[in-house]
């Protein structure tokens, strides 16, 4: 078989709620010279027979339906299954416009410096109505992506990226120890050797809903996203990274001893307890001790005692009491 141009990267697990669009929208794309990689990871729902149904219809699509590994795995697997010099990402539940794909590869193949290319998103619903993001644009230069990275600003929208695929294997593709936030971790690993920016122009629909991973998984994702800022902080310093040979990240009171000082743990702090403020699941789950931690460590105040009333709201009067008292200790 000829060499594809593009190979698409999609992992799915119990995805059957979007997957048919997802689907179609890929199949649908101007630049047609693609394979589809499908990997299910697992799935105990729908989607491994709509996966096979596709396949069978059209022949770009190299389905592989196996046990569950996790999304990681499914990564780097696909990655070293790609046939194309470039890899395309794309998730279960998004939306691609036709013409995502020949915009991509073609600002790809006039900027030979960059390794990676996103895009701008329209943000959908789960019944693909508008949904109001506030918040900055993806970066459209590289310059514009260091800046974003120092600033906590988003970076890259991982459904919407394109590589090259050996870029990607040179620096170890995902990292497992960084679960929910791989990407953010690729993409800091990856500033170090090409350039990464976003087409400003909205080529992929990205759809927010209830129990979607950054939903339910929002403190391990933020500390994680914590640490692998700090980790890009001392390789930028010329320092080794700590992380490096990781599959799991330790806990956050054992990071002053992974990086070899003090103050680690309490910076990660500091910079995953603003973000907890407005997580329902973050504050039920262990963010709400990490967030008690960071204010008897001496943390900003502000907003905190709206958090108290939300707890309540949220059903922890429990929390909500025990965040009072934090607070007037502190």
């Amino acid at each position: 078989m000829p060499t594809p141009a593009i190979s698409v990267a999609m992992s799915v697990y119990n995805g059957e709620r979007f997957l048919v669009p997802a689907i179609e929208s890929v199949l649908a794309q101007d630049f047609r010279d693609f394979e589809f990689l499908i990997v299910d990871d697992g799935s105990t729902d729908a989607s491994p027979a709509i996966i096979r149904c596709y396949a069978h219809r059209d022949s770009r699509i190299r389905p592989c339906l196996r046990e569950n590994r996790g999304l990681v795995a499914s990564l780097n697997e696909m990655i070293e299954a790609a046939r194309a010099p470039i890899v395309a990402r794309m998730d279960a539940d998004d939306i691609c416009r036709p013409e995502r794909f020949g915009r991509q590869i073609g600002f790809l193949a006039g900027n030979p410096d960059y390794g990676v290319v996103g895009s701008w998103t329209e943000d959908i619903d789960s019944n693909e109505r508008p949904y109001h993001v506030a918040g900055k644009e993806h970066p459209e230069t590289h310059e514009a992506f260091l800046t974003a990275i120092e600033n906590g600003w988003p970076l890259l929208c991982h459904p919407a990226a394109m590589f090259r695929r050996d870029v990607v294997r040179s620096v170890g593709g995902y990292h497992g120890a960084f679960r929910h936030c791989e990407d953010y971790d690729l993409w800091l690993r990856l500033a170090g050797v090409t350039r990464l920016a976003s087409i400003p122009e909205r080529l992929l629909r990205y759809r927010h809903y209830e129990n979607q991973v950054s939903s339910r998984h929002a403190t391990e994702q933020q500390i994680g996203a914590a640490v692998s800022y700090l980790a890009y902080r001392e390789r930028c310093a010329g320092r080794e990274d700590p992380t490096a040979t990781l599959e799991r990240l330790p806990p956050v009171d054992a990071l002053d001893a992974l990086f070899g000082r003090d103050g680690i743990a309490a910076e990660v702090r500091a910079r995953v307890a603003p973000g907890l403020l407005y997580s329902r699941s973050g504050l039920r789950d262990e963010g709400f001790d990490l967030l008690c931690r960071y204010l008897r460590e001496g943390g900003s105040h502000d907003g905190m005692w709206r958090v108290v009333a939300r707890l309540v709201r949220f059903g922890e009067p429990t929390r909500a009491l025990r965040l009072a008292a934090t607070l007037a200790r502190a």
